[in-house]
């Protein structure tokens, strides 16, 4: 009882304070405030930016660009995006980019048990034909595909595109 009586006296005797008292831990690890720097106080809230050039966007070690990486020739690139020879539906996969370095028209996918040819197509209907070669996991599992096959497609580096994949 004692207790009680005690407890409720020193919640009525702070909650009385109000915030008359300073905080005695204010400013500790405070980090100082920066200069306001006056050169800018004449500037307009309300103007928008100036437009810029938009930053090319690098891929791969050393900052290089995705046509630097892309060492496939013209004749493969029209080997690849030449009408497919027909084939069989193996199912829609969503897929992104795969290992940039490793060349050629390939896409890896749980949709294959052996490596084989086929194509892709995306919902735009452009076509590219690829090596299709088997990866673990379930049918629904997501598919890598080659930077090569990915330019021919016009599908952007970060894309996960949905695709269609036939086997030849």
């Amino acid at each position: 009882m004692k207790h009680h009586i005690l407890s409720a006296a020193l919640i009525v005797t702070l909650s009385a304070c109000g915030g008359q008292f300073s905080n005695p831990f204010e400013g500790l690890g405070a980090q100082p405030e920066p200069p306001i720097d006056e050169s800018l106080s004449d500037v307009d809230a309300t103007d928008p930016p100036a437009p810029t050039e938009p930053s090319v966007v690098e891929v791969g070690a050393g900052g290089q660009s995705a046509a630097s990486l892309d060492k496939t020739t013209e004749a493969e690139k029209e080997a690849a995006t030449a009408a497919p020879a027909g084939g069989s539906v193996l199912g829609k996969t969503v897929a992104s980019l795969g290992d940039p370095t490793e060349q050629g028209f390939w896409l890896r996918t749980p949709l294959v048990e052996t490596e084989t040819q086929g194509s892709v197509e995306t919902a735009g209907g452009a076509v590219v034909q690829v090596k299709l070669i088997p990866i673990d996991g379930p049918a629904s599992a997501g598919s890598r595909i080659s930077l090569a096959a990915m330019r021919a497609l016009d599908l952007g580096l970060t894309d996960l595109a949905t695709l269609t994949v036939s086997k030849s």
